[in-house]
């Protein structure tokens, strides 16, 4: 298998070259090896998209996130709720309770997506949105993941149920 290296404020670790998520994710997949399967349901993932493409949105409009990366961001949550990037989303169930590293798996994956989409190599060079600073910005995990899990909910009620 080939890796690239991803670097963030803990250090470098190696990635697999070909998937989107980066050096927290990684670390996650490594250290939360626990259970028998157990993956994040889609369901959720598709919570934190919509989530994600709303709060950038939201940055745009008060002046706190720039046009283009507005539309960046928008265009990869465009991408994972229509099913392009599910591969992308490993981790399991058993996590933190607020859910910090799918929180920041959904980060990552939208930041080295948008740097492709760009038309910039994955992996070279500074990246076109920051995880942390431009994906994540207005936003805490201890607020994402319940508002992740109740978009999920009402939309398995609305549009499965009803």
């Amino acid at each position: 298998m080939e890796y690239r290296i991803e670097k963030d404020t803990i250090g470098e670790v190696q990635v697999p070259r070909d998937v989107y998520w980066g050096a927290q994710t990684e670390r996650s997949r490594s250290n939360f090896k626990i259970g028998a399967g157990g993956s994040m349901p889609q369901e959720i993932i598709y919570g934190f998209a919509y989530l994600k493409k709303a709060a950038a949105y939201t940055n745009h409009k008060l002046g706190e996130l720039e046009e283009s990366k507005r539309d960046l961001i928008g265009q990869v949550c465009d991408e994972i709720l229509e099913g392009k990037l599910d591969d992308q989303f490993p981790l399991v169930i058993w996590q933190t309770g607020s859910g910090t590293q799918s929180n920041m798996n959904l980060n990552e994956v939208i930041a080295n997506r948008a740097h492709e989409l760009a038309g910039k190599t994955l992996g070279v060079g500074d990246k076109t949105l920051s995880p942390n600073d431009d994906v994540n910005k207005s936003q805490s995990s201890n607020d994402t993941f319940p508002t992740g899990m109740h978009i999920a909910s009402y939309k398995m009620i609305v549009e499965t149920t009803i």
